[in-house]
């Protein structure tokens, strides 16, 4: 497969990636080029605001989570009808699963697909020792090509000039050099940036664009891409290699509360059957007509207030499944099908407690600090919807709360590397719920998507009846 591509890297989080990815991306839509957006690891938010950049749905690429040989087929999937693929990194180049490898890494991602990086250097208040640092990340790695340098938070022109020659004398192309301005920040909150379902920055992004076209040699940038050389992609892995005829109609939470999935592990419902009906927890006063539901993560927290005043909705969701309809929730799905949510970050009030869906007897708690962020490893104590017992999966969580279950549990996971909702368990199940913390892939184990379609078509078929 022959795809131009390049990926945007940083020295550390905040240095700036995700601010000149996004300029890029609207600045290579501007000339008129398909660009095809994707973020590594396991991030929900940043591909959001990649695609409104790209108009064009970001893809996750997690080389740690997902094998090898299905981050190439999704890689190749992402990039059809494409002229050029730009690649977030996440963290720091060289940062993923662990301190003696970078396993789950940008680097990593970047071999694997045989991308030329970028870097972005935060480059306030320094000149030669911007490029001690460029010059260190060059050489860490000589697997890893570092094409050049997009300098961050640059002064004026005479700072520009000497960044120039510093890094020209360590060998390496200064590609160009974003002014400080504050203009250009993009809203944040807890969990990270706004995602761009609640509140699309195009002002921002525009912005953005303006700068990096100004201030940045986007034809070097081009030329960089096409030197990437042809990637081997092999065989269907994680997608069927004839997608089925549609045997059930899953409900898909979709709004402002709940935007975290990931775009490969919706198409490889559909590939094993489903159609997929998106609805509004928020706003829509009962469920379409569907025969099972996926509630992923998002900011319930954050629209607590909403979601609890729709109690036509909250009923039919917990009717629904009572009544046997198979669930699967994530992260904010699990908070979402709790008894109530105390304490709002949007509000800031700890103590105002809201109700919701009812479904899992327990409590979800906001906290004013981050609870848990880590990849984790999940083994299955049951057989749940998605796996069988004794079978794992890799997964990751992120969230700024905890779930108070109001009695014993026997929980659907043991979780390596996890906080979980006690002591390193997650997953609260039945024969048709399955809700926990943990976000996981569908890519990374293709039966999960298989499994949780069948239920959905059994449920199907026992309603005709």
């Amino acid at each position: 497969m022959q795809m131009s591509r390049l990926v945007i890297a940083g020295t550390h989080s905040g240095c700036g990636k995700s601010s000149v990815a996004m300029g890029l991306l609207r600045a290579l839509t501007r000339r008129g080029l398909r660009v095809q957006p994707f973020k590594a690891g396991p991030d929900f938010i940043d591909p959001s605001l990649l695609g409104a950049a790209a108009g064009r749905s970001a893809r996750t690429l997690d080389s740690w989570m997902l094998p090898h040989p299905t981050v190439l087929e999704l890689f190749a999937r992402g990039c059809s009808a494409a002229d050029i693929a730009v690649i977030e990194g996440m963290m720091g180049l060289y940062d993923g699963h662990g301190g003696a490898g970078d396993e789950g890494s940008t680097a990593e991602l970047a071999r694997l697909l045989g991308a030329p990086v970028v870097l972005v250097v935060d480059v306030a208040g320094s000149v030669r020792s911007a490029a001690a640092t460029a010059l260190g990340f060059a050489a860490f790695d000589p697997q890893v090509t570092i094409a050049g340098v997009i300098a961050n938070r640059a002064g004026g022109t005479r700072h520009v000039a000497m960044l120039r020659d510093a890094l020209q004398s360590s060998g390496l192309t200064l590609l160009g050099a974003v002014p400080w301005d504050d203009r250009l920040r993009i809203p944040e909150r807890h969990l990270g940036l706004i995602p761009a379902p609640e509140a699309p920055p195009d002002a921002v992004i525009e912005a953005l664009s303006d700068a990096v076209s100004s201030h940045i040699d986007l034809d070097a940038l081009i030329r960089i891409a096409r030197t990437a050389a042809p990637v081997v992609v092999p065989g269907p892995l994680a997608f069927p290699p004839i997608p089925a005829p549609e045997v059930a109609r899953i409900g898909i939470a979709q709004d402002e509360a709940f935007s975290f999935y990931y775009p490969d592990g919706l198409e490889m419902l559909e590939s094993f059957g489903a159609e997929l009906v998106p609805f509004s927890p928020i706003h829509d006063r009962t469920l379409p007509d569907v025969n099972g539901l996926y509630l992923g993560g998002g900011f319930p927290e954050v629209y607590a207030r909403e979601l609890a005043e729709n109690a036509a909705m909250r009923r039919t969701i917990a009717a629904a499944v009572r009544g046997g309809m198979p669930a699967y929730a994530e992260c904010g799905g699990l908070l979402y099908l709790s008894r109530r949510l105390v304490g709002s970050s949007s509000s800031g009030a700890d103590e105002e407690s809201y109700e919701m869906a009812g479904v899992v007897a327990a409590t979800a708690r906001m906290h004013g600090r981050l609870v848990a962020l880590n990849y984790v490893t999940l083994e299955a104590a049951s057989d749940t919807l998605l796996l069988r017992r004794g079978e794992s999966v890799r997964g990751h969580e992120f969230h700024w709360s905890t779930v108070e279950p109001e009695g014993p549990l026997d929980f659907a996971y043991r979780s390596a590397g996890g906080r979980g909702i006690e002591d390193g368990r997650d997953g609260i199940a039945t024969s048709s719920l399955l809700a926990a913390y943990s976000h996981v892939h569908f890519a990374s184990r293709p039966e999960m998507a298989q499994r949780f379609v069948d239920a959905c078509r059994r449920f199907r078929e026992a309603y005709k009846e």
